[in-house]
């Protein structure tokens, strides 16, 4: 928010407790998805500060398949995954970050907006920063399922 022009991003907020780890195999890296920046810390708990947007590419669930066996060789964190038919559906439509899943907390959905996410990550950048600053106004909100559907037509996956 007050960084200056060209300043390093990303390695801020040590001063701000960190939350705890929270994945849940419900709350997958689909584009949209909200999640919440960490460092290699033991407990993997996130960053009081710092989130990001998942924007991704698309996989199938062949890929899903074979990304899932490949991780669960080397990595414990992937025992027992296992994606619903819906989460399937839409790494396939909508596209995502599944080799996040299980390692980053998801704690939240754009439901309106995505587009401005898709026109970041399509910007220049120097160091993951793009060469020109891109601002943005955020409004989070608490609603119900059934308001959020009704006021945005969103669908919530099963």
């Amino acid at each position: 928010k007050t960084a200056k022009p060209g300043q390093r991003l990303g390695s801020g907020g040590d001063d701000i407790p960190r939350v705890p780890y929270e994945f849940t195999p419900k709350h997958v890296h689909i584009k949209g998805a909200l999640a919440a920046a960490r460092t290699n810390n033991p407990k993997r708990e996130s960053s009081g500060c710092q989130f990001y947007i998942v924007t991704g590419k698309k996989y199938t669930s062949e890929q899903l398949n074979t990304m899932k066996q490949r991780a669960a060789q080397t990595n414990t964190d992937w025992e027992g995954m296992e994606y619903t038919e819906d989460q399937v559906k839409a790494y396939a439509e909508l596209g995502g970050t599944p080799f996040l899943d299980n390692n980053y907390t998801v704690f939240g959905t754009v439901i309106q907006g995505i587009e401005v996410a898709d026109a970041i990550q399509q910007a220049k950048t120097v160091a993951d920063r793009p060469t020109e600053d891109i601002s943005m106004k955020i409004k989070a909100k608490k609603m119900s399922k059934k308001k959020i559907s009704k006021k945005y037509n969103y669908i919530f996956p099963s």
